[in-house]
């Protein structure tokens, strides 16, 4: 088991980022679906939890073949995917709560627990528990840390950044100690891969994706927010159901099209059949071959017969 938190700050407020982060996560997911990969939401409902009140849970399919590395996609079913469940109870959310985890390894399990703050991470112990080991803490910047060459857009590169409707922007060094308003994701990410001689190495890969992710997610959030500043809740999650839909048809009209698998070879198979019950049962009528007076031989030797390919 991996446990790392993240703390990534952002130049909008709390209420600010309930918009979008629904924004962001919509069209995140829908640009990132396609060659049958991508999100598939199989439900997006409201709930209620007796601590945190109403919120909403989303369950949603994650199929990632190509983003597997050489020596793990070597032992996974080219159908792969991770199964995610979340509960969103703003400014809280949980991911995962036992129910984040692999199509076929019952043994891999993430769970992913956030708390907003309207601060620059400077937060300790916002999950009210055992605090995480300084040495597990890990500040991302949006600004400054790199992310792989796939995921870059100048449009989203927050140096060039401006935002009209805000006025924010763009954002400089050391931005997070000069720049109002702010505020921090604090994501607290626990990773368990129990495989012998896997674990340590998948575990590993897991959190580098997951920073990954991260990172482009709330540089997105940011460099989009001239989309969904002003939007209402209503119309945000109109948005996102619209979205849903197309990424999800999307995803099982490709899947649906893959080329099929090879047919299993034609084969024959022979058997013996030596005894009159047994061919009678086999619909072989008897009373036409030789009886055995004429033909001592066909009783010595066995009638073979070849069976239709299974």
């Amino acid at each position: 088991m991996l446990t790392k938190e993240y703390r990534i700050c952002m130049p909008l407020t709390v209420d600010e980022y309930k918009i979008g982060q629904l924004y962001m996560i919509s069209k995140h997911s829908r640009e990132q679906s396609g060659g049958g990969e991508g999100v598939e939401v199989i439900r997006n409902e409201p709930c209620t939890d007796h601590k945190h009140g109403a919120g909403q849970i989303t369950e949603k399919r994650i199929f990632l073949n190509s983003k597997l590395p050489t020596w793990m996609s070597k032992f996974v079913p080219m159908a792969f995917y991770i199964t995610e469940t979340a509960w969103n109870f703003y400014p809280y959310t949980i991911t995962g709560q036992s129910k984040y985890f692999c199509s076929f390894l019952p043994r891999f399990n993430v769970r992913i627990e956030t708390h907003f703050e309207n601060d620059n991470g400077c937060s300790e112990n916002v999950f009210g528990d055992d605090p995480t080991p300084k040495n597990s803490v890990c500040f991302l910047d949006i600004l400054s840390d790199p992310i792989p060459d796939k995921h870059y857009k100048k449009s989203e590169d927050l140096r060039h950044w401006v935002s009209e409707k805000t006025g924010r922007g763009p954002l400089v060094d050391d931005w997070r100690n000069s720049t109002t308003p702010i505020m921090c994701s604090y994501k607290r990410v626990t990773c368990t891969f129990e495989v012998y001689g896997f674990q340590g190495r998948t575990e590993d890969f897991i959190h580098r994706n997951i920073r990954d992710i991260l990172l482009v997610g709330h540089r997105q959030a940011v460099a989009w927010i001239d989309e969904w500043h002003g939007m209402t809740i209503e119309q945000v999650r109109e948005y996102e159901r619209k979205q849903q839909e197309e990424t999800n048809c999307q995803i099982k009209s490709e899947i649906s099209t893959d080329p099929a698998p090879p047919k299993r070879p034609s084969y024959t198979r022979s058997i013996s059949v030596t005894d009159e019950s047994s061919l009678k049962k086999m619909g072989v009528k008897t009373e036409d071959m030789l009886d055995s007076s004429s033909s001592p031989s066909s009783i010595k030797s066995p009638l073979r017969l070849n069976s239709t390919p299974e």
